[in-house]
């Protein structure tokens, strides 16, 4: 018989369950974190079916989730609908926030000018609104006050995982803090970029039972077109 995660990972969102192998067929969670965003719970009955990752990594097949536009030349592999899935529920009943952005990005700060801009700068090609801290935090202004009414105002949450971030959350560091509010949601996607879920879980148990995007699955250009489907009504 198939043995419950949840002592180890826990079980506090929906995409936790769906990868645990005794839990995936149903869940019921609760919360007990102070965030702005909505807290839900939902069914496995949303879910596709197929193989299974440890992370987001590749799963056997592909799928089309009910969310992406008809005639899309995006691909998903099922394990990517699955971790999607909630997330994408979320941005559907969450209540439009006050100038609205349509993702909170959360990085390294040495992936300023390199990966983030990457991914930022993608995302805007698409028409999606980004918040990013290196055109939203003014000078002179208190940066984590910034970052929280950047997150209270986003709609997605997507933290880019990469060595430099794997760094800052050793340290406990800005990173750490916003990961702290992300991780109390269903609006969180990880992107893991030149590194792996595995060397993640090692630092972040807690976020590497996220299953999200990975760069080793396609081009950064590949993740941005997912997240612009995903954010999209």
């Amino acid at each position: 018989m198939a043995r419950c995660t949840a002592p180890v990972n826990g079980h506090r969102t929906a995409s936790g369950a769906a990868n645990c192998p005794a839990c995936s067929g149903g869940y019921r969670g609760y919360r007990s974190y102070s965030s702005p965003f909505p807290s839900r719970t939902y069914s496995g009955s949303g879910y596709v079916s197929g193989g299974r990752s440890s992370g987001g990594g590749s799963s056997s097949g592909r799928s089309k989730p009910s969310w992406s536009p008809a005639g899309s030349a995006v691909t998903y592999t099922t394990a990517e609908v699955r971790a999607l899935t909630p997330v994408r529920r979320s941005v559907e009943i969450r209540t439009t926030p006050p100038d609205p952005r349509d993702v909170f990005l959360c990085h390294a700060w040495e992936d300023r000018g390199g990966a983030a801009k990457e991914l930022h700068d993608l995302l805007e090609s698409r028409d999606v609104s980004v918040w990013f801290s290196e055109k939203d935090v003014l000078l002179g202004s208190t940066l984590l006050r910034e970052i929280d009414k950047g997150l209270a105002k986003s709609r997605v949450g997507v933290v880019l995982v990469t060595p430099a971030l794997l760094e800052r959350l050793r340290g406990e560091g800005i990173a750490d803090k916003e990961l702290s509010v992300l991780l109390a949601t269903d609006l969180l996607v990880p992107v893991v970029h030149d590194t792996t879920y595995e060397a993640l879980r090692d630092v972040s148990p807690m976020l590497a039972s996220r299953s999200g995007l990975s760069t080793a699955e396609g081009a950064m250009a590949d993740v941005a077109a997912k997240l612009a489907e995903l954010i999209s009504l």
